[in-house]
């Protein structure tokens, strides 16, 4: 099979598209033959080798949507065939989802959303996770005031719709020409990237603004960042958070759901073959970018 690799970090012509052997399903696991998979901005950091992992070969890919290929010992519940999405969790790895198969615990992956094809779906896993966890994590009940951060990019435009949907009022900050986006998603008021947000009971920091997000929170509110280690130190009573996503089937099947009774919309911006891996990568570094990028092996 074919597979996108680095054997060192750098730009995005570092990345290599090489010939591997196909993965084996160990009891427990199944093989998805993958029909698409979103490149994240946390594979633009992989590549850059933030997360380290020198001198070995590493793969990039966390999202997974395609189909079963074949089944291991001890796994119920799937078959050959199925259409499945599942998260391929871990920055540093030999093999990723950016490949055309993969293996994956059968408690990381859920039945496909049957309303949207697999390269909609494919924006599902690390994205809804991250949104959905962060969003429980704030921790607040219907009527709070909530402000989410780069509420136009894909885990802010999630987080919104799911903040909304659990009755919390939304202020979404986002470039001044994202308003009509921010709002269809639920969100009740907005502000341009370069305003000023009136203090809310808590900020889901998508953006990563870290200390001028803080600034926003009430005292005794709270702060949940979506980049592990980058969140600013707690002040004035304000509980801070950082989420980490975790490989969760069963989670992903209640996205999923929600995505087939039209309460999610997944936003896909374009698609590369996986040859253009390279190309991908560096449509994602430039920001900006409203809507997954999707390789399709």
């Amino acid at each position: 099979m074919r597979a996108v690799i680095v054997n060192g970090f750098g730009g995005p012509e570092v990345l290599e598209v090489v010939e591997t052997a196909v993965p084996e399903p160990a009891a427990g696991q199944l093989r998805v033959r993958v029909t698409a998979t979103a490149v994240n901005p946390v594979d633009t950091a992989v590549r850059a080798g933030i997360f380290g992992g020198a001198g070995q070969p590493v793969g990039f890919g966390w999202d997974v949507a395609g189909e079963v290929d074949a089944v291991g010992a001890e796994v119920t519940g799937f078959a050959a065939g199925d259409r499945v999405v599942g998260l391929h969790y871990g920055a540093v790895k030999p093999l990723g989802a950016h490949a055309e198969y993969v293996v994956l615990d059968a408690g990381a992956v859920a039945a496909a959303p049957a309303s949207v094809d697999d390269v909609r779906a494919a924006v599902l896993p690390l994205s809804g996770l991250t949104a959905a966890r962060a969003v429980a994590q704030l921790g607040l009940p219907a009527g709070s005031s909530v402000l989410v951060t780069g509420a136009a990019g894909v885990v802010g435009g999630l987080a919104v719709q799911l903040a909304a949907r659990a009755g919390l009022v939304v202020t979404a900050l986002a470039g001044a020409g994202d308003e009509e986006l921010v709002r269809s998603l639920g969100a009740a008021h907005f502000v341009p990237r370069d305003g000023e947000a009136a203090p809310v009971d808590g900020v889901l920091d998508t953006a990563v603004l870290g200390e001028r997000a803080l600034g926003y929170v009430k005292d005794g509110g709270v702060y949940v960042g979506v980049r592990p280690g980058a969140a600013p130190a707690a002040v004035r009573g304000i509980r801070v958070e950082e989420q980490e996503v975790a490989a969760d089937g069963a989670h992903l099947a209640e996205l999923a759901g929600l995505v087939d009774a039209g309460a999610l919309d997944l936003r896909v911006a374009r698609t590369y073959p996986l040859d253009a891996a390279a190309e991908a990568h560096a449509e994602q570094s430039k920001g900006g970018v409203r809507g997954r990028l999707v390789l399709v092996p």
